[in-house]
This record gives structure tokens, C-alpha cells and sequence, in this order.
């Protein structure tokens, strides 16, 4: 195309091609150079753009449309690998119009058909992905556990003391504080390999939330929605869904470490400890204060666990009280007094 822009007389080319490899649709990434392009019609420094089709100019009805009416305006013409328009005249703007429109329909089927095939493949279960650490495809191409015995043994045993302190946070500290290593996934010259190193508490999370652990295979996780930021749209990754509520779930798909009854188990404990999320206010950790009951006390009534509140000219009198139904509009019910600490 730089060729036949020189060809036709035109002295300064200018390539761009910073675009390339990059996604157009809506919520992406802004495309520098397209926005370069429209940023230079629009001051008047360019006599003519070429492209080979123009979907590899503007990918989308928005983009079209933009420098559709930019180089209108400032009289810049549009080439192609066929011929050259002229967007002052009717015919050519009809012409460009309807390339245009086709170019943006045939990218939307390939994509439908793209998604509809990936989404088909999980379905099935064999859509490859990167797999957590502890698994490995064998011979067959089946999912299966990865046969170095200390990998075995160290998955095994981050779920063991799970089951044995009931909270993640403390499970994290154990093997922070005992120096125990746990196996990683590691990105190395020869691909993905497994290394060694003391856990952070994110690894933990996830591997105890992960059900591929429970031998389950689920697809679409997270949920994708579009918010509107600083006069952009952009996608955003919403929280993880639960395993039965994903796109695509297949129980007992491969073996596990840990039976499915126990990964629930496990998410209710994790549950029941998040302050901050969609615990239970029926169980909970034992958390810090004066009051030494707390987080033990439940109401003999509704069985939801007891708030501490401190009261006296010190602040060091604790009562444990039952929120009972007053988020509700109605009445906290009786609470126990305990004694005060000097």
C-alpha cells in the first residue's frame, strides 16, 4: 500500500502499525494508532489513508463512522487495494458504506462462531487450559494427577490443615511459620514447570476456592460486565461464581485431591469466616478483644452469633448482644452482661 501511495504521487507515507495484533471491540483497550489517525485528518495533515479492507481500518460501527465523518469534513481521501473514494461524492460514500457494513458483519459471525465453538469444546470438557498445579495431561490427553509424590503430598497437606484450623488465614500463617514449601506453576524457557516456595495467602485462597481439586470442570468463572469509566467503556471481571452456577460444570470430570462433599464443606467455612462478604452470622472465627467469649456466644433464639459491645467510663465492660431482627425494624433480644476488666 506504501507503494502505491507512492505511485500516485503522494511524496510523505507515513506506516502505521502500532495496531496490530490488537482488539477493537467494545470495552477494549483504546487503539493508539487509530486514534493517531483520526487525531491527524482532523488537523488537516493528511491528503489520503490507505488500507488493504476496511475492516483493518475500523474494525467496529463506531470507528467507521468517526472517520467516516472526519475525512467528509476536511475533504481526505480513502483508498483501498481496489480503487480510491471520494467521500464528497454520493457514489462513493454509498459504496464505502456498504464495504464497510459487510466487513463489520463478517467480524461479528467469525466471532459468534468463534465463541460458540470454544463454548461447545467446554461443554465437552476439552477445552485446554492452563491447568492448576497437582495435574498434568498424560499420553491420552486426560487429566490426571501429577505423579511426583511431594506434589501429591503437599496438596494433600494444605487441605489437611485446613480441616484441622478451620480458617485460611491461619492456614497461611502455619506454613508461613514452619517454612513448609508448596508446589507453583512457574512460566520457564521450556514451558510451564513446577517449582517450590513458601505460599502467599492469595495461593492459598485459591487453591482451597479452586473445584478442580474436587475432580470438577468448570468453564466461564467470572463474570464479564461493561461499565462506563472516564467517558470509556471498559470490561470488568465481576467476583467468582460458584461451581454450579458457572456456564459450563462437570462434576467428577477428573480425579480429585478431595472428595466434592469436602470442597463444600470447605467453601461454607470460608464463607462463615469473611466479615466482609456473604458469611453467616450463625458460626464465625474467634476474632481479637477483651471480651473472651467472643465469637463463641450464640443466641439461645435464632442461634446467630453474639456482638460484642464495651461499655463503662473505660470502655472495658464487654455485653454480648443479638442483633435478633432488628435490621429488620424490629427489636434486639436480650443480651448477657459480662464482667468488667481492670
Amino acid at each position: 500500500m506504501a507503494d502505491r501511495a507512492r505511485g500516485l504521487g503522494w511524496q510523505r507515507v507515513e506506516l502505521i502499525d502500532t495496531d496490530l495484533g490488537r482488539s477493537a471491540a467494545i470495552g477494549a483497550a483504546p487503539r493508539e494508532g487509530f486514534e493517531r489517525l483520526v487525531a491527524s485528518v482532523a488537523l488537516g495533515e493528511v491528503g489520503i489513508v490507505f488500507s488493504r479492507e476496511a475492516s483493518r481500518r475500523s474494525r467496529t460501527d463506531k470507528d467507521w463512522c468517526q472517520l467516516f465523518e472526519v475525512c467528509q469534513i476536511f475533504g481526505t481521501l480513502i483508498g483501498d487495494a481496489e480503487q480510491i473514494y471520494d467521500l464528497a461524492l454520493m457514489d462513493d460514500q454509498l459504496v464505502l458504506g456498504i464495504k464497510a457494513t459487510l466487513s463489520v458483519v463478517e467480524l461479528k459471525v467469525l466471532k459468534l462462531r468463534l465463541l460458540q465453538g470454544t463454548e461447545e469444546k467446554a461443554r465437552r470438557g476439552e477445552l485446554k487450559r492452563l491447568l492448576p498445579v497437582g495435574y498434568i495431561r498424560d499420553a491420552l490427553d486426560q487429566v490426571v494427577k501429577d505423579p511426583d509424590q511431594r506434589v501429591q503430598e503437599a496438596l494433600a497437606l494444605v487441605f489437611r490443615k485446613f480441616r484441622e484450623l478451620r480458617s485460611a488465614r491461619q492456614t497461611f500463617l502455619w506454613f508461613r511459620t514452619h517454612g513448609v514449601e508448596l508446589p507453583v506453576n512457574k512460566c520457564g524457557g521450556k514451558g510451564m514447570r513446577v517449582a517450590w516456595q513458601l505460599p502467599t495467602n492469595a495461593f492459598l485462597q485459591n487453591l482451597l476456592r479452586n473445584p478442580a481439586y474436587a475432580g470438577a470442570y468448570v468453564w466461564g468463572r467470572r463474570e464479564v460486565r461493561m461499565a462506563f469509566e472516564d467517558g470509556r467503556l471498559r470490561k470488568r471481571q465481576g467476583r467468582l461464581r460458584r461451581a454450579e452456577q458457572c456456564r459450563v460444570f462437570l462434576r467428577d470430570h477428573h480425579a480429585g485431591y478431595i472428595p466434592w462433599e469436602t470442597f463444600e464443606d470447605h467453601l461454607q467455612i470460608l464463607r462463615a469466616n469473611d466479615m466482609k462478604g456473604e458469611s453467616d452470622e450463625s458460626v464465625g472465627p474467634v476474632r481479637a478483644g477483651q471480651g473472651l467469649l467472643a465469637g463463641l456466644l450464640r443466641c439461645g433464639r435464632c442461634g446467630r452469633k453474639l456482638h460484642v459491645r464495651y461499655w463503662g467510663k473505660r470502655g472495658t465492660a464487654a455485653r454480648y448482644l443479638c442483633q435478633g431482627a432488628f435490621q429488620g425494624g424490629g427489636e434486639d433480644l436480650p443480651g448477657v452482661r459480662g464482667p468488667a476488666r481492670r
